[in-house]
């Protein structure tokens, strides 16, 4: 793959998108592309990993970097990492914890997102100053 680190995220999501919103403001190195799950780009990519996209099921966000795809918690603490500071102290202390015990947070809150933050009809469109940022 040709860029690294990409963020592959539900974009019919309220709460996906306000991440990604959160880390675009914070990314001020531009660090970090997107790409929505629903994506073309996401779906060809993520067959590579042996991920089976299924359309009812985009409960996992998963980020690419260094040649290694990370899902569920440790993708968004790695994701944090890339930030300036304390993102990437909290992500070295959060990474400190099982896993276990992070992915079961990660997919209550996953299982719960559209109940409580809502769901858009159509995927995400980035403005003309995110669009190099994002991958189709």
């Amino acid at each position: 793959m040709e860029r690294k680190n990409i963020v592959f995220f539900d974009g019919v999501c309220n709460m996906c998108n306000g991440f990604i919103d959160f880390l675009i403001r914070r990314d001020k190195k531009k660090l970090i592309y997107y790409s929505s799950l629903q994506s073309d780009f996401a779906k060809n990519t993520l067959k590579d990993y042996n991920i089976v996209y299924d359309e009812t099921g985009l409960t996992t966000i998963y980020f690419f970097s260094d040649d290694k795809l990370y899902s569920q918690s440790t993708a968004i603490l790695k994701i944090l990492s890339l930030l300036k500071q304390p993102y990437p102290f909290i992500s070295k202390v959060a990474l400190l914890f099982k896993m276990s015990w992070r992915d079961k947070i990660y997919k209550c809150i996953a299982k719960n997102r559209y109940k409580i933050f809502g769901k858009r009809n159509t995927c995400r469109m980035p403005s003309k100053e995110e669009k190099a940022m994002f991958l189709n």
